[in-house]
């Protein structure tokens, strides 16, 4: 897949991360297509900050990630109660999609 960079509006406070390559485990593909879901839409929750299913520690430690360059986690429920994780790497190479077991 290609790079993607994200443009984050200046008020939201946030900088904008470069994503990298998107890739995604073959479990996570699985469960995204079984509970009918798309990845954009969890690229994009993650790309504008919206960190999913975190508690509020994990969100603030997520904001200063993106500002200090170290890698990025995101966490959301799939219609169907599965959870998928969205993490970028730290030197912002690649952004992946699997699931917590697969870590």
């Amino acid at each position: 897949m290609s790079e993607a960079t994200i443009e984050q509006s200046p008020s939201s406070g946030m900088r904008a991360f470069c994503m990298g390559k998107i890739v995604s485990t073959p479990g996570a593909l699985a469960a995204l297509e079984s509970a009918g879901h798309n990845a954009s839409e969890f690229l994009v929750r993650h790309a504008l900050g919206d960190w999913g299913d975190l508690v509020e520690e994990d969100k603030v430690s997520n904001d200063e990630a993106v500002a200090d360059d170290l890698r990025i986690l995101s966490a959301y429920r799939l219609q169907d109660g599965v959870r998928i994780w969205v993490i970028t790497e730290a030197d912002r190479s690649a952004t992946t999609i699997l699931l917590p077991s697969e870590y």
